[in-house]
């Protein structure tokens, strides 16, 4: 039987992996397309993700977790300089998988027992960190979301569409 940890990283890894897969479903030429101006492009996209992935890892591990250590922007520039420095889709990608694999081991070698302690939110409110580690996976699906519609306006199939197509036709 899978412990709460196991199956909270195994959503994440799932995440995390379907945005890969959407990613990797657009053109590079089409890395830098954003529908409107008022949005992130594609690379802007990932970066978020990875970010937002970043500082999730970087506190939650910390046995002082405290999310209002420094306003948003700053929080996020604590961790994430690995992200801003990327500047490639290869290198984006790479480091995609790489901070997946560095959070299941950070995660991991916390504990679930440091998983379930209570921390301070955001919204001042007290919550589990596992709880925000679901928060940070639906954040990521959120932004999964987000590449498909982009795929869709630059005429692509989503990766997970062409994969449920696939598996109805062999059934």
């Amino acid at each position: 039987m899978k412990t709460l940890l196991e199956e909270a990283l195994e959503s994440w890894r799932d995440a995390r992996l379907g945005f890969l897969d959407e990613v990797r479903a657009i053109p590079a030429r089409h890395f830098e397309f954003r529908p409107v101006p008022e949005v992130r492009s594609l690379r802007e996209q990932v970066v978020h993700v990875l970010e937002v992935a970043m500082m999730m890892v970087g506190e939650l591990a910390r046995p002082d977790t405290d999310f209002r250590r420094a306003p948003w922007p700053k929080l996020l520039a604590l961790y994430a300089a690995a992200a801003y420095r990327a500047k490639t889709r290869t290198e984006l990608l790479k480091l995609l998988q790489s901070q997946l694999r560095d959070g299941e081991s950070r995660f991991r070698a916390a504990g679930e027992i440091h998983m379930l302690q209570t921390i301070l939110r955001f919204d001042g409110e007290r919550g589990t960190r596992l709880e925000w580690l679901h928060h940070g996976i639906a954040q990521e699906m959120y932004h999964r979301g987000q590449v498909t519609t982009y795929a869709r306006l630059l005429g692509r199939e989503p990766a997970l569409t062409k994969r449920i197509r696939a598996a109805t036709k062999k059934t």
